[in-house]
């Protein structure tokens, strides 16, 4: 890591306290990308909207509960969600999304938790697509060193190669959204964790074996 930075964006803004939120400010991209497409429609006038849900996140919510138990299990979330070449996200970063929003820890979510989900992925759509600058539907590495580094990480190409490594399912050596959504939030999850421990502020810190696999362990993505 070169230097230190503690990187942007509100801590616990969205879902659980210590996950990682998009910065402040950034544009929306439209739905994610399965919402709103053929196939994904629900017909208008299906039951109450509670006050407060926007009309078009009920539809997309009615749409992708397939088995009408008004939750929404990580199953139904990843077929619901593409990235921008069409491929599902994976389900690893499905069941991550469904943990921070899951209030309740029934292990699925309820409409207004859905509705606090879509607008965190609207967010990340609108950081990703902004530093695909070639539109190729993928972030590479030296991409995604901007996007880190304008989010107030301070890292070296070695450490985000790695990242680009962890991440890159398809061994492609980029990273598609589902994958940078995970890499990011990974990374705030370890930033706060490592902040706590960082009391002076000085990037370095000294910790016992146990304390660091304590640490290890507590990284849930």
């Amino acid at each position: 890591m070169a230097g230190y930075g503690y990187g942007q964006g509100p801590p616990g803004g969205y879902g659980q306290p210590g996950y990682g939120a998009p910065p402040h400010g950034q544009p929306g991209y439209g739905a994610p990308g399965g919402y709103g497409q053929p196939g994904y429609g629900a017909p208008p006038g299906q039951g109450m909207i509670p006050p407060g849900v926007d009309p078009q996140v009920y539809q997309w919510f009615i749409a992708v509960d397939a088995d009408r138990s008004g939750k929404i299990s990580a199953i139904e979330l990843q077929q619901a969600l593409t990235n921008t070449n069409w491929s599902h996200f994976n389900p690893e970063v499905c069941r991550l999304m469904i943990g921070m929003f899951d209030r309740d820890q029934s292990g699925t979510i309820d409409l207004l938790e859905f509705q606090s989900l879509w607008t965190y992925i609207q967010q990340w759509r609108g950081v990703f697509q902004q530093y695909d600058r070639d539109r190729s539907g993928a972030i590479e590495g030296a991409e995604l060193h901007t996007a880190l580094s304008q989010m107030g990480y301070n890292l070296s190409p070695n450490f985000i190669n790695l990242v680009v490594c962890k991440f890159d399912v398809q061994a492609r050596r980029q990273l598609t959204l589902d994958n940078f959504i995970q890499a990011c939030v990974m990374l705030r999850s370890i930033t706060e964790t490592f902040r706590q421990k960082d009391t002076g502020g000085m990037g370095t810190i000294q910790i016992s074996y146990e304390d660091f696999m304590t640490m290890a362990m507590l990284n849930k993505p």
